[in-house]
This record gives C-alpha cells, sequence and structure tokens, in this order.
C-alpha cells in the first residue's frame, strides 16, 4: 500500500518514499549540517551502510535532531566480507553499537555474495525475528537472486533496494518484486546527474515548474519507488524534497519510461566481479 510519503511495508512497517543517502558522505559537521537540513525538509529516513564508514556520524548525528526515534527511519546494510565470514549478529551489532540505537528500521543484505547470502539471510531472519531489525531486505539481487532466497526462506524480503532512475528503469525486475510484495528502493535515483540536461525532461519540467532531476524523482515516486537521493549541499537536499506538490500525467509517465537505455552509474564491488 502507497499513500502520498510512504509505502507499508510486508513487515508491517511503513518506509517515506523520501530518504537521505549519505553514501561517501565522512565529513561529520557536513553530515550533521545535512541530516539536520533533511529533516527541516520533510526526509524521514537515512541510509547507511558498515561500508560508507559513516556510522558513527550518523548516530551521533541523529542524537542531535530534536525528532522521536519513532519519526526517524534508519537503514544500514551488511558487507560482503562479514557475510563471507559468516559474522552477521557481530556485523549487526557493530552497526548498530556506532548508530547508537536500540534496533534499525530496515536491515539490507549490500550484495548478493555467491555461496552465502541464504546463509546471511537465514541470519538476519533471526534478528527480524528478536525485533532489533524491524524489517530485513536485500540490495542489487536480480530475479534469479531473489528466486533462490525465496527457496531456502519463507520470509520475503521487504525491500530490494538497487539502481534505478529514468536511464535505467528495470521494469522488468520492479514488476516482478511488486508481484512478491517485496518494495523497491532506488539508490543512484540522479544517474550521478546523467539525465540533467535532457529534453524530454526538461520540457516536462519546464511545464511543472520543476528541474529535470525533480521530474526524475517524482516518476519514481508515483510508481511507488522511495528514492534516496545522496547530497550534502543543502540546496540540492532542499530541492530534491519538492516532489510532492505536483503530479505527472500518464503520458509524462511513459514517455520517461521510453529513455531507458539500461544505464548504470555505479560501480559493482571488485571482490564480485
Amino acid at each position: 500500500m502507497i499513500d502520498n510519503y510512504a509505502v507499508q511495508l510486508n513487515s508491517g512497517h511503513p518506509m517515506p518514499l523520501l530518504g537521505l543517502g549519505v553514501y561517501k558522505a565522512i565529513d561529520e559537521s557536513e553530515l550533521t549540517h545535512a541530516i539536520e537540513t533533511a529533516f527541516a525538509n520533510g526526509y524521514k529516513l537515512i541510509d547507511t551502510a558498515s561500508a560508507y564508514k559513516n556510522e558513527d556520524s550518523i548516530g551521533n548525528a541523529i542524537k542531535t535532531l530534536d525528532v522521536p526515534r519513532e519519526d526517524i527511519f534508519v537503514t544500514t546494510k551488511i558487507w560482503n566480507n562479514a557475510q563471507r565470514l559468516g559474522d552477521v549478529e557481530g556485523a549487526f551489532n557493530r552497526s548498530l553499537e556506532r548508530l547508537q540505537l536500540d534496533y534499525v528500521d530496515l536491515y539490507l543484505i549490500h550484495w548478493p555474495v555467491p555461496g552465502c547470502f541464504t546463509s546471511t539471510w537465514s541470519q538476519m531472519e533471526q534478528l527480524f525475528h528478536s525485533g532489533v531489525a524491524r524489517s530485513i531486505g536485500v540490495s542489487n539481487f536480480d530475479i534469479q537472486q531473489l528466486e533462490e532466497l525465496a527457496q531456502a526462506s519463507d520470509i520475503v524480503p521487504a525491500v530490494n533496494q538497487i539502481e534505478f532512475h529514468p536511464l535505467w528503469n528495470q521494469s522488468e525486475l520492479l514488476s516482478y518484486c511488486q508481484e512478491k510484495g517485496i518494495a523497491l528502493q532506488a539508490y543512484a535515483p540522479l544517474a550521478r546527474g546523467a539525465y540533467l540536461n535532457r529534453e524530454l525532461l526538461l520540457e516536462i519540467g519546464n511545464n511543472c515548474n520543476k528541474n529535470p532531476i525533480q521530474v526524475g524523482l517524482r516518476w519514481m515516486i508515483q510508481k511507488g519507488i522511495s528514492v534516496i537521493p545522496k547530497s550534502t549541499n543543502e540546496e540540492r537536499i532542499i530541492s530534491n524534497a519538492q516532489i510532492f506538490d505536483f503530479e505527472l500525467s500518464e503520458n509524462e509517465m511513459a514517455a520517461i519510461d521510453c529513455l531507458d537505455e539500461k544505464y548504470r552509474s555505479a560501480s559493482i564491488p571488485e571482490d564480485l566481479l
């Protein structure tokens, strides 16, 4: 179920449609200012990972917010080496300690490490059942990997976080996840700025008095996809949040669908290549 600002996960918890990505943001004062700006402008979700090396700073920043804990949705992820070591509980507890939290709202398998991710998922189920991870999910999983997970477990991932934007809409994976009750969340939703000057998005933006990035983000949330644009720039954080006061027509949505060129802007970890 989707409302104007959140999608209801299969775990029973709502996940905001707009969140702040913090990949590569390691300066604590800059990160604190970004999070304060985000929450002052309607964001309710922070997406991090153990691999980002900023969970400590995020934990400190959360303590400065004048926001109830239940109104802050925190996502973090387990990295590949911890999966290979089978150290799921240890990795989770270290993340929780760095974040200075009693629970996280969403814990994800960052990448589907071959031969490891089904075992990782089994251990994550225990975190879910104990309540310290309110929802569990995956990231960068394709249909085959999701099918493999389904054969090994009765617990369906609450979320699949993938690269998704107008230049790579992964329509088949989107349809599969929607059919299975898996919420999709888009990282790199701005494609590192690759569609900033696309004529179609400029034209639609002119009609809506919006910029192409806002049009692209709106296109995603109208599909029920949560977006986590990464920025520490105050102006861009505010601009990226201005996507709930207009609506794209069916024709505009379909036209943006046609921009797909399977453009990957994010890299795959070297240890998976």
